[in-house]
């Protein structure tokens, strides 16, 4: 890297943040599937090849891997297709809430400190020694996680448990599958919000956010975290929201806040609500990724029906404040305002039947709206070589790190370094085609100095 690089690597972390390009995100998807790759391969802890572990990687969410830690769950993928697995999203399911906030926090079987590690052995017999460490994680507080790692060259990957609830000797409970993002993460989502999302986005009570996308699609399987908490607000969310996002590495995030703001608010409360979830709006935007913004569902109790319309006002100003940066999620006040037998007795929460209905409603709206969309044929935003939507230092260094070894996805547990053929395309910006060189990564960052007026140069 010659004197300028390196001068420019140095100043641009001040800069990034004011030289950004936002794009619009009309065109959100060009989506590419991220399958699960584990589903029903063999299946390993402590006890061998045994039953347990086998409920960990099988279609059923319902079921799942239960342990005493210290203990692992291993998978032998040396069945899969090597370019199908040189990087992948490692993520686990728990039914705990989201996370250790709120007067409703639960604990169940919650992973506390583990780590993910991959082994070279050949598959077929599972091995004792060769493990590395890929991920580690203490003090865990959340009851779903998603891990990238750099399985090139590996066969086996596990989810090795030091303890639980935060101690050893108690019982894990997870599901844990293993996605294929070689081409990079697309079809990742969390589902943020109050006991509303806790209850309609859980994956293993009833059919799934990802399982009926799957029924509409049989290419994708979405990777799906429930964020739902009971009893919190949208100042929980805004107050949270970075911790969250900076150990979240999927695309998109739905943000749906705003039943329990409006239960007994006499309406003050609009103004506030609408600050916070314009906050959470901009963290998703700004850390690269994809908002969704769902109407807050109708309810037949008085306390928060009267001041419902308010606060859903609040959501369709957002919605035309962001336009196409923002996808806007399912009508559930008009659903529910039709389908008021879908709701339980206290008038607010879903019934069985409202929950199902909801994911169902999750699931053919943002395939319309996401999974459908037009490919991607919109012009270039030159220098956007991740295709997030800005021109940032990552972009520079990601065109170096594919130009230094293009058949590399970065280092193992960090987001994979793979250049699409629409970043390829953004990242051109000195006019040699597909061959891209050191001088595209440099005008990139002479653009973002202010070296230069726009790209191409």
């Amino acid at each position: 890297m010659n004197k300028l690089v390196k001068k420019a690597a140095a100043v641009l972390m001040s800069l990034t943040a004011s030289a950004s390009v936002t794009a619009s995100m009309a065109a959100y998807a060009d989506m590419t599937p991220n399958p699960v790759i584990s589903r029903n391969c063999p299946a390993y802890d402590q006890s061998g090849e045994s039953y347990s572990a086998k409920q960990g990687n099988d279609e059923h969410y319902f079921s799942f891997w239960n342990a005493s830690t210290p203990n692992y769950l291993a998978y032998d993928l040396s069945e899969v297709p090597e370019e199908q697995r040189r990087t992948v999203m490692a993520v686990w399911y728990n039914t705990s809430s989201y996370d250790s906030i709120g007067q409703y926090q639960s604990r169940n079987m919650e992973p506390f400190s583990y780590t993910i590690e991959v082994n070279k052995a050949p598959g077929g017999e599972f091995p004792a020694d060769g493990w590395e460490t890929a991920v580690t994680v203490d003090d865990n507080t959340l009851s779903s996680r998603q891990h990238v790692v750099d399985m090139s060259g590996y066969n086996w990957i596990r989810m090795n448990v030091a303890s639980s609830d935060g101690g050893t000797g108690s019982n894990v409970s997870v599901n844990f599958d293993v996605h294929d993002i070689s081409d990079g993460v697309y079809d990742s989502w969390l589902f943020l919000g109050d006991s509303i999302t806790a209850g309609g986005m859980n994956n293993c009570y009833g059919t799934g956010f990802a399982t009926y996308m799957n029924q509409l699609d049989s290419r994708y399987f979405p990777i799906q975290e429930n964020g739902g908490i009971g009893g919190i607000r949208s100042v929980d969310g805004r107050e949270n929201i970075d911790r969250w996002l900076s150990v979240y590495p999927g695309k998109y995030v739905s943000i749906a806040y705003g039943t329990n703001d409006a239960w007994g608010n006499d309406g003050s409360g609009a103004e506030t609500y609408y600050e916070n979830t314009k906050y959470m709006i901009d963290a998703v935007l700004e850390a690269g990724k994809i908002p969704v913004l769902p109407k807050i569902p109708y309810s037949t109790n008085a306390d928060v029906i009267g001041h419902l319309g308010d606060f859903n006002g609040m959501i369709d100003r957002l919605y035309e404040e962001y336009g196409d940066n923002l996808i806007q999620g399912p009508d559930f006040e008009a659903y529910f305002r039709e389908n008021p037998d879908g709701l339980s007795g206290d008038g607010v929460h879903p019934s069985s039947e409202g929950y199902d209905a909801m994911r169902q409603i999750w699931a053919k709206t943002m395939y319309e709206a996401v999974y459908k969309a037009e490919p991607d044929d919109t012009d270039p935003l030159y220098g956007d070589a991740d295709c997030d939507g800005k021109v940032l230092l990552n972009d520079a260094i990601l065109v170096m790190q594919a130009i230094g070894n293009p058949d590399a996805y970065g280092v193992r547990g960090s987001e994979p370094s793979h250049l699409t053929e629409k970043g390829k395309i953004n990242a051109d910006v000195s006019g040699n085609g597909d061959d891209l060189t050191n001088m595209d990564a440099l005008a990139i960052q002479k653009y973002l100095l202010h070296l230069i007026d726009e790209l191409p140069e």
